[in-house]
């Protein structure tokens, strides 16, 4: 998931899934539609499988007539021996027991052998159906740096110089997912947002600084600054440490709130966000029920703009 278009083109596939299973006669089928499998235990699967699970049991359970949305099953699928294993033992412990109280299936220690349409087919010869599959186990660089002629990792990330320039043209900087930077430990930096601001502030240093003196001395290397991570999990779950500090559940949760307030620009944005959320949180978000076509959805089809629009303001069936 790259875009917002990749946001709502997955919302809308759900939304669909339960749409179908509502009508659809085969239990078997019915029961693939109303399965969901995030491969991937890392911050961004917590978070989808955490969603998805709220979603079923308490945004859409009074919108279906014939069939209960809470017995959909989310499967997160993990091939470490914990979620979040980035995280201290004891917080990717109480990750998985927040995750497993939404009604999420941890399935950790198991790898995923193929994935084809329908169905994930595990190491050990175990098949789980579904029409939702969600692969969140790693991040992709964007298709652009396979035009630079540079040398690439196996996702696609430019292998930069320590001061993020492109090797053979140090006039060209590569920053966040689609740098390979390594830390002071050997292991790359994180593809974060945190990580990458830092990056941006980085580069603009240096060339703020060779403008302003063109045989200024050698760039300095980029250094990574970890001030801690964090995960959302759902409704007032979540689980965040920064240095000796460990945060889980509700205490987590209003922290991760606060920390993406404050990086907000303007002081309006950060009371009109507040205030949204402060709704969603009493709402279950209401407004996540309506399908919404992506751009890619839009122009798979040939209708009329005008059934377009009315498709796009339609809700799901109540």
């Amino acid at each position: 998931m790259k875009t917002l278009d990749d946001a709502l083109r997955i919302r809308n596939n759900i939304l669909l899934a339960f749409e179908r299973a509502e009508t659809e006669k085969d239990s078997r089928v019915r029961d693939r539609l109303l399965t969901i499998v995030v491969v991937g235990g890392g911050p961004t699967g917590v978070e989808l499988a955490g969603a998805f699970a709220e979603l079923a049991r308490f945004v859409l359970r009074k919108d279906f007539r014939r069939i209960d949305p809470g017995i959909a099953k989310v499967i997160l699928i993990e091939a470490s021996p914990v979620v979040l294993s980035h995280m201290p033992a004891d917080l990717a412990e109480s990750a998985t027991e927040q995750l497993c109280n939404l009604g999420v299936h941890v399935r950790t220690s198991t790898r995923v052998k193929s994935i084809s349409s329908g169905k994930v087919e595990l190491e050990g010869g175990e098949v789980i159906e579904s029409d939702n599959i969600i692969w969140a186990a790693g991040v992709a660089a964007t298709p652009l740096t396979k035009n630079l002629g540079v040398e690439l990792d196996r996702v696609g990330r430019v292998k930069v110089n320590p001061d993020l320039s492109v090797p053979g043209f140090p006039e060209v900087f590569a920053i966040g997912d689609m740098a390979l930077v390594m830390g002071k430990d050997g292991r790359a930096v994180p593809g974060v947002s945190p990580a990458a601001m830092q990056m941006g502030r980085h580069v603009a240093e240096i060339i703020e600084s060779e403008l302003s003196a063109p045989h200024a001395a050698a760039r300095p290397p980029f250094k990574y600054w970890d001030k801690g991570t964090m995960a959302t999990i759902g409704r007032s779950k979540a689980v965040a440490y920064s240095g000796p500090i460990k945060m889980r559940g509700l205490v987590a949760w209003l922290a991760w709130l606060f920390v993406h307030l404050i990086f907000l620009i303007g002081f309006r944005n950060k009371i009109a966000v507040l205030i949204n959320w402060a709704y969603s949180y009493f709402a279950y978000r209401r407004g996540a029920r309506i399908i919404i076509p992506s751009r890619t959805q839009r122009s798979a089809t040939s209708e009329p703009a005008e059934l377009k629009a009315a498709e796009a303001l339609t809700p799901v069936t109540k």
